[in-house]
């Protein structure tokens, strides 16, 4: 028996990353799983090989989220798992003496009001077939600041830690547990976008997890399974931090100690 059979997931932001890690993280613990993104192709790659079903979305818009609910219920019969990962982390988003209002409007668009829009249409949906869980991608940037700004990123990620917070006690007694995944710093194309273009920003961040490395999209993946799972039945309104300890650290390792 899987930690997830006879669950129905669908993950936003599913073709790469934490996404796709998570979606085969689901489908091997037995849910079936739906994969959204705007990369259809990817998404559709990922859907073939874990057997599950695929949907090119724009998560920014109210009408295509509630309507791949809607097919991934149709398809499966039911909505257990709302997975909503969908973000970005453009260049141009940055110190806030540098970043224009094109930047900071485009990502609070892909990475909060979609959030929104997910739980909206999301939770209405889960109340509707008896309950589920819903897990919502923050970061560790929502709890600690950090002088390589990315101020609508990170500003877009405290938006998300406290909206999911909200919901998690709104809905605790209907049968909904909502929960921010935080990540720390993960080998995810993102990250190795910004060791390509920037290491000496990007060694500046290692240096601070008391692990010594990246995370891998897979420990986010276990970690998002166990939140969908019954095996967190009594955890809502959480600040889910999987993040080589980085929140909690003031003095690092040196290799060696």
């Amino acid at each position: 028996m899987g930690r997830l059979d006879g669950k129905v997931a669908v993950i936003t932001g599913g073709a790469s990353g934490i996404g796709r890690a998570s979606a085969r993280r689901f489908a091997a613990d037995g849910a079936k799983v739906v994969v959204v993104d705007l990369d259809e192709a990817g998404a559709a790659t990922v859907a073939a090989e874990i057997g599950g079903r695929h949907i090119r979305a724009d998560v920014t818009d109210a009408a295509q989220v509630a309507d791949m609910y809607d097919q991934a219920i149709a398809a499966f019969g039911g909505l257990d798992v709302c997975f909503n990962n969908a973000g970005i982390s453009p260049p141009d988003d940055d110190s806030i003496l540098t970043t224009g209002m094109d930047a900071w409007r485009r990502v609070q668009e892909v990475n909060l009001t979609s959030v929104y829009l997910c739980c909206q249409a999301g939770i209405a949906r889960l109340l509707e077939h008896g309950g589920g869980s819903v897990i919502n991608t923050a970061s560790f940037v929502a709890v600690l600041g950090a002088a390589t700004s990315q101020i609508s990123y990170t500003a877009s990620k405290g938006g998300v830690l406290a909206m999911s917070r909200e919901l998690g006690v709104q809905f605790a007694r209907r049968g909904v547990r909502v929960n921010a995944l935080c990540p720390g710093p993960i080998n995810t194309p993102m990250l190795q976008e910004l060791f390509a273009k920037d290491p000496e920003r990007a060694t500046r961040r290692l240096v601070h997890v008391p692990m010594g490395r990246f995370g891998e999209p897979e420990e986010i993946a276990a970690a998002a399974a166990f939140l969908a799972s019954d095996d967190a039945s009594f955890i809502t309104a959480s600040t889910f931090l999987v993040d080589g300890g980085i929140h909690a650290a003031y003095v690092t390792p040196l290799d060696g100690e």
